[in-house]
């Protein structure tokens, strides 16, 4: 499978069959639809796969992206992927690249790290990860009071509302849907 950013830039394509990129007409939606947020911006990118979503954040002007994967293969291919973009930028954004169970990564002090602004969720649809994730945000205070979250799902699985947290919008895109959540 071939990977391109909205600009045209080919990407690396993960390893083996075990990621589900998002498609193109999903990422230029989600960036459209985030435009006023993105400049300068801090994404955080969890179950990130190739990276991708991360790096058409790069391409739309954030100023940093963490990305976590647990598997080592995607975290390596998104590091690739994101440091590429990153280095067509003047001055280059900050890219940093974990390889962590996402639940475990969540569980470290924020002072570790500055909030942040965006929050993109792509965990393996059938996971179950959706609630934990949410309330791990909502607990370590990883979002900043204006910050945005994204959750991307099946379509035939959106998830419940975790307390905490407000629904801005939801967009379906054929067999995937992505939630727009802001903290209450």
């Amino acid at each position: 499978m071939s990977l391109r950013l909205s600009g045209g830039r080919r990407l690396q394509s993960p390893p083996g069959q075990t990621a589900r990129p998002t498609p193109s007409r999903v990422r230029l939606a989600v960036m459209n639809m985030l435009a006023v947020h993105l400049p300068g911006a801090r994404w955080l990118d969890l179950c990130c796969g190739s990276g991708v979503m991360g790096c058409e954040a790069l391409h739309h002007g954030v100023a940093a992206v963490v990305a976590v994967d647990q598997d080592r293969r995607m975290a390596a291919t998104a590091r690739a992927n994101l440091e590429l973009v990153a280095a067509d930028r003047d001055p280059a954004p900050t890219v940093s690249v974990v390889s962590q169970e996402v639940l475990r990564w969540l569980q470290q002090p924020t002072q570790a790290l500055e909030a942040f602004d965006l929050i993109y969720a792509d965990p393996p649809y059938a996971a179950g990860l959706y609630g934990p994730i949410c309330r791990a945000l909502r607990d370590g205070e990883w979002l900043r009071p204006s910050g945005l979250l994204l959750l991307e799902c099946s379509s035939d699985g959106v998830p419940p509302l975790e307390a905490g947290w407000q629904l801005n919008k939801q967009k379906r895109y054929g067999g995937s849907t992505v939630l727009l959540l802001q903290r209450l």
